[in-house]
């Protein structure tokens, strides 16, 4: 029985197909390569090049492979397109989905991880965000996800389908074995964007304001190595094989960094200056989004690997360095 990993030639679900063949699972990939590159799967993994919202390509994947559990990323995924164009979120995101879960059905899958976001909750009411925490999206990516999230529930509801969504915050840094990093056109994540300065790519990095009530001025994120959400997408399937309940998860490290903090460690890790302008304030930008992880800990077993940020920025650092362009198209 096979795992079927979608977008998993994308930043997060090609590291999650990595860990799981090293778990020594048997997987298929499925990814349209929208945004993600055929180069970022697996050699060991089957792809298939279809798009999810083809109810027919999904369906003849499930009669030609013995599927026994799903993990679910593909999704659009830009919060500033989401609001410039968000009808095309709503047509990939939940229509995608829809189609995904009929397939599902009709095929007698009933696990499914799905790829969520901090994006779900809005403006937090606290910090560190729990899962207890109101959602209330002030973005149409959250809003889609959250929907996603809510499709599976009233569809487990009446279907018996088991689901995990992950709620995660800022991913970043890249496997270990450098074969594969991140690689998004356009870069809108901190760190790769800090990491094109001594790339030579750009001549400075930008701060969207130094005066938010945080300790430096800057804005504080949670990051979290991107092998550590892989873990725990692995875990969240064993838990489902086990039985578990449908839940939702944070997954983060419980720690805040502030941009002028990433910014000083990027410049130990590469030895570059890395000169730095303060700009406006961006719209939207909350002053600490930091998650509570105690629960994803608690019921999954789930403990973070690389949660020192000079080892994150350094594995990036070496996948950015080696694959300046990312994966040549």
């Amino acid at each position: 029985m096979a795992i079927l990993v979608l977008g998993g030639a994308g930043y997060i679900g090609s590291h999650a197909v990595y860990e799981l063949i090293e778990a020594g699972r048997d997987v298929v990939v499925a990814d349209n390569l929208l945004t993600g590159f055929r180069e970022a799967v697996h050699p060991k993994a089957r792809f298939y090049n279809i798009d999810i919202r083809n109810r027919s390509e999904v369906d003849a994947l499930f009669e030609k492979e013995q599927i026994e559990g799903v993990i679910h990323f593909a999704a659009c995924s830009q919060v500033g397109e989401s609001m410039t164009h968000p009808l095309k979120y709503y047509d990939n995101n939940l229509s995608g989905t829809t189609v995904l879960l009929q397939s599902m059905v009709a095929h007698g899958v009933d696990k499914i991880v799905f790829s969520s976001t901090a994006a779900t909750y809005g403006e937090p009411e606290q910090v560190p965000i729990r899962e207890s925490d109101k959602t209330e999206p002030t973005n149409c990516y959250g809003e889609t996800k959250l929907a996603m999230e809510k499709m599976m529930k009233w569809t487990g509801r009446a279907h018996e389908l088991r689901y995990v969504a992950l709620r995660y915050f800022n991913a970043c840094g890249a496997h270990s074995s450098g074969a594969i990093g991140e690689a998004h056109d356009p870069e809108t994540h901190l760190i790769p964007l800090i990491l094109q300065v001594p790339n030579g790519q750009r001549a400075k990095i930008s701060i969207f304001g130094d005066d938010y009530p945080t300790k430096d001025g800057t804005c504080v994120r949670d990051y979290i190595h991107v092998m550590d959400l892989a873990q725990a997408h692995v875990l969240a399937l064993d838990y489902l094989m086990r039985g578990g309940e449908s839940d939702v998860f944070n997954l983060g490290n419980g720690v805040g960094f502030t941009v002028k903090e990433v910014i000083d460690v990027a410049r130990k890790v590469t030895g570059h200056e890395i000169p730095a302008e303060i700009c406006p304030r961006r719209a939207g930008d909350p002053a600490q989004l930091v998650a509570s992880s105690e629960k994803a800990k608690t019921v999954l077993g789930w403990k973070p690997q690389y949660a020192d940020l000079e080892t994150i920025v350094a594995s990036a650092w070496n996948w950015h360095k080696s694959h300046p362009h990312g994966f040549e198209k």
